[in-house]
């Protein structure tokens, strides 16, 4: 019989990543995780920016990043304008303040799309799962250790958890797509 446990770990390790992904998609107010998906050219090799500064929130529509190293403070300044966030930070010694600008109704409906796109992903990474599951099960019977019952049983039993999981996603986007739209 086929690891299910592993199966839906996998799963949920889709669900986990579009996490993430929704968690950078800026909303209009603050938050730390805005700049996890920024990379900063330190040292010569790329960088997460929590790694060369620490990011903080000290007001609902302020980002602060404070630069360990005073030789940084231009290139994450470069980094964070170069993403594709939309931010312009202001400099003020070793320390950037980022204002989060308001979101205008086209921006908002931009940044829905893209959720949609992460979700369309998430959605297909859970099905490559589904089709790995599907696949052994497929080459369990052709090898003659399961019946056409037990074969059936399990495709049930994985294509359940393939519904949970897309379920997951689609109330996670329904949810991103929300908190994106409230002004």
């Amino acid at each position: 019989m086929i690891d299910l446990n592993d199966l839906q770990r996998r799963m949920d390790g889709a669900v986990t990543s579009l996490k993430n992904d929704f968690a950078a998609l800026r909303t209009g107010r603050a938050s730390a995780s805005l700049l996890d998906s920024v990379t900063v050219e330190a040292y010569g090799q790329a960088m997460p920016i929590n790694q060369v500064g620490t990011v903080t929130v000290p007001e609902p529509r302020m980002i602060a990043v404070q630069v360990w190293d005073k030789s940084m403070v231009g290139a994450v300044d470069k980094a964070i304008r170069e993403s594709d966030l939309g931010l312009n930070p202001i400099i003020d010694g070793t320390n950037l303040r980022i204002p989060l600008p308001e979101l205008n109704e086209e921006r908002r409906k931009e940044l829905v799309k893209v959720a949609h796109q992460y979700a369309e992903q998430a959605r297909v990474a859970v099905r490559h799962v589904r089709k790995d599951g599907m696949d052994e099960l497929k080459k369990l019977k052709e090898n003659e250790n399961m019946g056409e019952d037990e074969l059936r049983s399990g495709s049930d039993k994985v294509q359940n958890h393939t519904d949970d999981t897309i379920n997951v996603i689609d109330e996670t986007l329904a949810t991103k797509e929300t908190e994106i739209m409230q002004v």
